[in-house]
């Protein structure tokens, strides 16, 4: 069993859901359980599986919790991308999410190849 907390991938992905939700409060208000329910979802979906997978006996668990978390990561790199397109957020606001979604995911990816190595 692993503390999820020395995770620096866990704390990047904590942060990035309290950003999704500061984000989210700015859109539309018809979008409140359209997107930005998914978009809460999706960024909330990351750390939770981190954590959940922490909780596991097994690297193999471990390992499969990871890979959903990283799903999760693609979804909300897409709702991203969307929202920008439909200019519920800005150029700038959607590049720094995206970045910070692109570092999880690398830290994500190296982690389970760590794992599986």
């Amino acid at each position: 069993m692993r503390d999820y907390k020395t995770l620096q991938v866990w704390e990047k992905s904590h942060e990035l859901v309290k950003s999704v939700y500061a984000v989210c409060a700015k859109f539309p208000k018809e979008e409140l359980y359209a997107l930005t329910s998914q978009m809460k979802r999706s960024a909330t979906s990351i750390p939770t599986n981190i954590v959940e997978g922490c909780g596991r006996r097994t690297d193999k668990d471990f390992c499969r919790f990871l890979y959903i978390a990283f799903g999760s990561a693609n979804e909300l790199e897409y709702q991203i991308m969307l929202s920008a397109e439909l200019k519920f957020i800005d150029t700038t606001e959607s590049q720094h999410l995206s970045e910070k979604i692109e570092e999880i995911k690398k830290m994500l990816s190296s982690l389970i190849r760590k794992i599986n190595s």
